[in-house]
């Protein structure tokens, strides 16, 4: 499979300036060398993420951003759930990788900082992430950078399989940092979106207990009780905290918030038991305080969990192939409708994940 003087043509949507629409390009992609593996993909989901490095920024509240327009050159193939097959590998790499079913791992670091040595890649300062701060999977191909970090999806089936390198990934990371605080009360979660869904579902392979599901949308909470949510509810509603505290007993023993505005991690310490912990994922940004003293009193632990490890990302699939996990719901759109589909997830009109196929 491996031929050095072959090139392919890479059919992608990229980033050219920030806040602007992603342009429709045709690049030449080399093929790989050392340990690098070419993936023609199947499909790549659209994260929330996609639309903070469209906007090159991310909100701190009061007026503040972090730009992160730095991090990357421009133009930039934007996607880092990505799930395709591999069509040609580099001399070093296992040649019987030729023709797998894989998803990829996008969160790659320096590989030699201590974060990269103790195996947490993704939290590395220095990052190399695929759709992030190099060429991802808003295109027909992807050059990986070395074989470790595609992982066979044999036995999972669907549309859902490269969300799971991020969705996936993410929620599951969060479910497996909650479990310590359930003995203070049940869980619930905090955003129905795509990557609340994945929760949902992860929660309940992992036999976690009872969940309430908060969403502003009314189609997020329908979806949340047809996934197994004991109650959902609407944080915007008068009596949201007395629901959420009849619901779990008293209070919530893990939060975990895949919004991460200042309004969700407020609601979401309103609802805490004492002993409990709030996990805050989301981006969505601005800024929370709290009076000092309540954390103490409440004994109250907060604590921020972003994607996860290689070694996440290899138990997460291990049970996704048990079938212990369920899909959610999909919507599939062609590379072409790149910017439409982020539009939609601006606006909130997807109930589920989004996937771009080539």
């Amino acid at each position: 499979m491996h031929d050095a003087s072959a090139h392919f043509t890479v059919r992608c949507q990229q980033l050219t300036a920030n806040g602007k629409p992603l342009e429709a390009a045709t690049v030449e992609l080399p093929a790989p060398d050392g340990d690098q593996v070419l993936i023609e993909i199947d499909h790549c989901g659209v994260c929330h993420s996609d639309l903070h490095l469209q906007d090159g920024y991310f909100d701190l509240g009061d007026g503040h951003q972090l730009d992160v327009s730095a991090q990357r050159t421009l133009p930039l193939t934007l996607g880092h759930e990505i799930a395709g097959r591999v069509a040609a590998v580099g001399p070093d790499a296992p040649q019987e990788l030729a023709g797998a079913k894989v998803a990829v791992y996008p969160w790659i670091g320096c590989g030699q900082c201590k974060l990269c040595e103790r195996g947490d890649e993704h939290l590395c300062d220095r990052p190399r992430v695929i759709g992030i701060n190099v060429d991802g999977g808003f295109a027909s191909h992807v050059l990986v950078p070395h074989s470790r970090y595609v992982i066979s999806l044999d036995g999972v089936p669907g549309d859902n399989a490269g969300c799971l390198m991020c969705s996936g990934l993410t929620a599951f990371s969060a479910m497996r940092k909650a479990e310590r605080f359930l003995a203070a009360g049940p869980l619930a979660i905090v955003g129905i979106g795509g990557v609340g869904m994945m929760a949902l579902r992860f929660a309940r392979a992992l036999e976690l207990g009872p969940v309430v599901a908060i969403d502003t949308s009314a189609a997020a909470r329908e979806a949340a009780l047809e996934m197994g949510a004991i109650a959902a509810i609407d944080p915007t509603d008068e009596d949201a905290r007395k629901v959420v505290k009849s619901a779990t007993g008293g209070g919530a023993g893990a939060i975990v918030d895949f919004v991460g505005s200042g309004q969700s991690l407020t609601f979401a310490q309103r609802i805490a038991a004492k002993g409990g912990g709030i996990i805050v994922v989301g981006l969505m940004g601005g800024r929370f305080t709290t009076p000092v003293p309540l954390l103490p009193f409440t004994a109250l632990t907060i604590q921020g969990s972003y994607v996860g490890s290689l070694a996440n990302a290899h138990d997460m699939l291990d049970i996704v192939k048990s079938g212990a996990v369920d899909d959610i719901p999909v919507v599939t759109r062609a590379l072409d409708e790149a910017n439409a589909a982020l539009d939609d997830l601006r606006n909130r009109k997807v109930v589920g994940r989004t996937v771009l196929r080539p």
